[in-house]
């Protein structure tokens, strides 16, 4: 089994630039470069963090900086006003379980106004205030005006669980198409962003998106917004990551088979890469990322740093044994590296002592916690479970 070589580097790296195509793929562990990667420990002056506080004001603002500017792009968060509007247009399909509301939320900036659409399940049985979960849906609108996939987002087995639920597609705010993704929150609001090279992108308006919802939540009185949960997978997944480092109202951030860009070291350069990624969705990163395309080792940064920009608040990785194109090692060792923040800075419970080749099952530690499955990229049930059971262990 060959060994896992880390050598963390203060420094940008100085690496010849290697021009060729990661095309096919590589499945090869044997063909993963050794991992240099930046120490989350160390500022860009060469300080040593040790301290929460010198985390907090020197070294977190110093990472959060270099994924907007060179991976995600901003998500600009300022507006005029914001307004919640609930409205009846579907049959609730769980009259007996849950209430339903269909609100719109309109956002008003510089005198035009953009409304997106969230789907919220209310549990009948309690007085509440419930935790809440909020799901950021890549699949489009159902034709037929169902509201619930239950197979990709299980909202009668959530209720059942005591969790009031909500989800948005994506294309209310942002289309999930490169050729029209700015025609929604980006154009309407945030022309400004438009052409920028660390503007904004579909990612990081999906995660305003659900930083909306949160405005929500935090003004209903049958919502706990401390316990809220942010999911996405895949897609959403790189999304629901990058909002809640942004947005410090998440309490559990759940990232699914999330990937490349999203939990995955792209140094690995193992399934997915860089360039496979931008070259295919050229509207999800901000243009900076476009660099790295074969050049991975050129990245000053790397996903094993982002888990920390959520720390303290809990947060949660699961892979799928048959998706090695999200290369769930990689998705591991992300996680593993990440959680030294958890575990160094803010004193929790969060040192994963397993070697990927060596689990067994689920790990569940204090704010972290991973699973892997047998099967395919999806997001299922058993996910789903395996994940509350982890909430359900922190709340």
């Amino acid at each position: 089994m060959k060994k896992l070589l880390l050598i963390f580097s203060v420094f940008p790296l100085l690496s010849p630039i290697n021009g060729m195509s990661q095309i096919p793929a590589n499945y090869d562990e044997d063909k993963v470069p050794a991992l240099i990667l930046s120490d989350p420990f160390v500022s860009e002056k060469g300080r040593l963090i040790q301290s929460i506080t010198d985390w907090e004001k020197i070294r977190r603002p110093e990472i959060v900086r270099l994924f907007q500017d060179e991976v995600y792009g901003q998500i600009p968060s300022n507006f005029e006003a914001i307004s919640f509007e609930k409205v009846n247009e579907t049959a609730n399909p769980y009259p007996e379980l849950a209430d339903l509301e269909e609100v719109n939320i309109t956002v008003k900036r510089n005198g035009k106004s953009h409304t997106m659409r969230i789907n919220f399940f209310l549990p009948k049985d309690g007085k509440g205030p419930f935790p809440v979960i909020l799901l950021i849906n890549y699949l489009p609108k159902y034709a037929d005006g169902t509201l619930v996939d239950e197979a990709f987002w299980p909202v009668e087995k959530l209720i059942r669980r005591g969790f009031a639920t909500a989800s948005f597609h994506v294309e209310t705010v942002a289309p999930d198409i490169a050729e029209t993704f700015q025609d929604g929150v980006i154009s309407t609001l945030y022309s400004e962003q438009i052409g920028q090279s660390n503007g904004m992108k579909a990612l990081g308006a999906w995660g305003w998106g659900a930083m909306r919802a949160m405005d929500y939540f935090e003004k209903h009185s049958k919502v706990d917004s401390k316990i809220s949960v942010l999911v996405g997978h895949s897609r959403t997944g790189k999304a629901a990551l990058w909002a809640s480092a942004n947005d410090p109202r998440w309490a559990f951030t759940y990232a699914n088979e999330s990937g490349c860009g999203g939990a995955a070291l792209s140094k690995r350069k193992f399934g997915e890469t860089v360039g496979a990624i931008n070259r295919r969705f050229p509207h999800w990163f901000a243009d900076n990322f476009n660099q790295y395309n074969e050049k991975e080792e050129d990245l000053p940064i790397d996903q094993h740093l982002l888990p920390g920009l959520i720390a303290p608040r809990s947060v949660y990785y699961s892979s799928a044994k048959g998706d090695q194109w999200a290369d769930p090692k990689g998705e591991y060792l992300g996680l593993q590296l990440g959680s030294r923040v958890a575990a160094e800075i803010y004193g929790k419970k969060a040192v994963f002592d397993q070697g990927f080749e060596d689990l067994e099952g689920p790990i569940h530690l204090e704010s972290v916690g991973y699973h892997i499955r047998e099967g395919k990229h999806d997001l299922t049930w058993e996910d789903w479970s395996l994940f509350l059971d982890f909430v359900e262990k922190n709340i």
